[in-house]
């Protein structure tokens, strides 16, 4: 089914044509109809699959052909994200969505000064995407009312409802009126969020996208085993085989990013890193450059890992494995995104093991190992700087093995 043929507004219709959607992916298919009938939703699925859409363009045209029920300066939807980079790009979704309709879309995050979000506020906002301290600290100061929210989204669920924000979620809730429209949308799901997610909606339709395979089929997974302090060594030699290739590196920690940041610098490789300690402008900026290739190589600790649509990341770097093993789905998911193929490396050290077998557990499904020969491995470490050996080859054989035994499991 075309979106031509949705009971959408002429405006909206306009905009899907102008953006090129023109047909639902899965989880807009089957999320659109029960939205616009009112129905609380909880829906999971994989990474890149056009969750953002399928809950702004509902929403949007239920308000658009919808009269307020309070006054002119009462928000009507509140879209709650874990990060200022999340905030930024679900508004600018839900923007581009509603452009020519009467909606207004203002996003409210932390890092940046308040007195422009407070002044659009002041001229009337009926959907606000907002952080929870942002939101929190808006609210208290007498500059947003909640008492007129119809709908409320949880974007990236599962971290929304784990325990950082659990209690920012109970004091949000409290302040909502009892009638409203409750949303979830999630690349994953745990018992114990789900179980919080059904105890704040009433009768949700549960939706739930690829259940059994929690990573796009668009991605290519594979391992490579590397001790601790030689990681960098191969972290350079795929930067540079893949010269025109936009590369994502996620790493533990904000010292750790800034190391591997030093250790390319020494071998003259340019990359940039993302991470807390940057202030919002910083942030923008580097995520700027990183949009647009300006910069290819971008190393990230978690904080960029929710939900944030990077276009044509080809290859993401596990530097480090991940701790918690769910971060492991949001981490590759920047790669592989709609239709586009892509590339997802784990270094794994002997330290880190476990953690690779709980990611496999969590997948279900052992990841293909790339097997380096102790000569290669050696020649990797003494070849700094200039190198030879190539990795694509390498993944290209390992893929290739995997669609091997898939097909020798089958018969």
């Amino acid at each position: 089914m075309k979106f031509e043929r949705y009971n959408f507004s002429e405006e909206i219709k306009a905009n899907l044509r102008e953006l090129g959607f023109k047909r639902p992916t899965d989880i807009q298919y089957k999320s659109i109809p029960p939205i616009l009938r009112g129905e609380d939703v909880l829906a999971v699925a994989q990474t890149g699959t056009g969750k953002t859409v399928a809950f702004a363009l509902p929403v949007i045209q239920m308000l658009s052909a919808r009269q307020r029920r309070h006054d002119q300066h009462a928000v009507r939807c509140v879209v709650m994200v874990p990060t200022h980079e999340l905030a930024i790009q679900v508004s600018r979704v839900f923007k581009e969505l509603a452009a020519g309709t009467s909606v207004k879309i203002e996003g409210i995050y932390g890092g940046i000064d308040q007195d422009p979000q407070i002044e659009n506020l002041n001229h009337g906002v009926d959907v606000v995407v907002a952080t929870p301290g942002r939101l929190f600290d808006l609210e208290s100061q007498g500059h947003l009312s909640l008492r007129a929210i119809e709908t409320l989204i949880l974007d990236e669920a599962d971290h929304m409802l784990e325990l950082g924000f659990k209690h920012d979620m109970n004091q949000l809730i409290k302040k909502l009126p009892a009638r409203r429209q409750v949303l979830f949308f999630s690349a994953t799901i745990n018992k114990q969020v789900k179980d919080a997610a059904y105890s704040l909606v009433h009768k949700a339709v549960r939706i739930q996208i690829s259940p059994n395979d929690p990573v796009s089929r668009n991605i290519n997974h594979s391992v490579a085993f590397i001790e601790m302090d030689d990681k960098r060594f191969f972290l350079e030699r795929i930067i540079r085989e893949h010269p025109d290739s936009k590369i994502l590196v996620f790493v533990r920690t904000k010292v750790r990013a800034e190391r591997v940041m030093k250790a390319l610098e020494r071998v003259r490789l340019l990359s940039e890193t993302i991470h807390g300690d940057k202030d919002q402008n910083q942030r923008n900026q580097v995520m700027k450059r990183f949009f647009s290739g300006e910069n290819k190589v971008l190393i990230a600790t978690d904080v960029s890992a929710r939900g944030i649509d990077i276009p044509d990341v080809d290859i993401v770097i596990n530097y480090d494995i991940p701790e918690e093993t769910e971060n492991y789905v949001h981490r590759v998911g920047r790669t592989g995104r709609g239709q586009k193929k892509g590339e997802a490396i784990a270094f794994c050290s002997t330290e880190e093991k476990e953690r690779l077998e709980a990611v496999e557990n969590f997948l279900d499904r052992k990841i293909a190992q790339l097997d380096i020969e102790k000569h290669d491995y050696k020649e990797t470490l003494k070849m700094s700087g200039d190198m030879e050996t190539d990795w694509k080859s390498l993944m290209d054989e390992t893929d290739a093995l995997a669609n091997k035994k898939k097909r020798k499991k089958k018969k």
